[in-house]
């Protein structure tokens, strides 16, 4: 099956019939139809991607962005995950290391542009990360954000001309809370100090009882996604 077989009606097609499908099954029907030429894309908020892929199937490619400005944390889970599970870690880098990026562009660029440091440090990385994929797998939610709400568990990203697939597209937060617990998947220990949604350190903080969970990114800005989801 060529990648000029999916388009977005056949995505959107797909999304209708998993709808309320177990997050299980839909990974199992990704990792059936895509073969090797599937990955998964993990911020290392959790490990439940990684957890429910391994269950289908060892030694799936799991591709992880390493931007050059992660929390400790963040860097300390993604060396548990690759331990823990049966999946091959691919980290990925930006073709400049931070200190060569503040020479050319300025330092704190993500103060000053965030978008473009998020673009040279986030979506390019992604870019040659997801050559010679069909598709890609994403812990995207709709209960994220109201932007994520109409989040499909198929869908066709125009921009890498691959299909999306996003499983637990449907959990809510008491969902993938409960996941986490029975299945006792590795979490990012940041997520009990309050930061709901975990970014690059410089440009996260932790969020008050009450805010919205993305509140602490970006915060002060209208800016609410990296680039990576449209």
């Amino acid at each position: 099956m060529t990648t000029q077989e999916w388009g977005p009606e056949r995505a959107a097609a797909m999304a209708a019939e998993l709808e309320g499908a177990r997050a299980l099954d839909v990974v199992r029907w990704a990792l059936a139809e895509f073969g090797e030429e599937i990955c998964v894309a993990s911020s290392m908020q959790t490990a439940v991607l990684e957890d429910l892929v391994s269950r289908v199937r060892p030694g799936v490619r799991v591709v992880f962005l390493d931007t050059g400005y992660h929390f400790a944390e963040t860097l300390g889970t993604r060396d548990a995950v690759a331990l823990a599970y049966p999946v091959r870690l691919v980290d990925v880098t930006p073709r400049r290391s931070v200190a060569e990026q503040d020479a050319e562009e300025g330092p704190r660029l993500y103060e000053r542009d965030p978008d473009r440091c998020c673009a040279l440090r986030k979506v390019e990385p992604l870019e040659r990360a997801l050559t010679g994929y069909r598709a890609w797998v994403t812990g995207l939610r709709r209960a994220d954000s109201t932007i994520r709400a109409g989040t499909p568990v198929v869908t066709w990203d125009a921009r890498w001309s691959m299909v999306t697939v996003n499983p637990i597209a449907a959990w809510s937060d008491e969902e993938l809370a409960g996941y986490v617990q029975a299945r006792g998947v590795l979490a990012n220990p940041l997520l009990q100090l309050g930061y709901p949604s975990i970014g690059c350190a410089p440009c996260t903080r932790p969020v008050a009882p009450g805010e919205d969970p993305r509140a602490g990114r970006w915060a002060g800005r209208t800016k609410t996604e990296c680039g990576l989801h449209g």
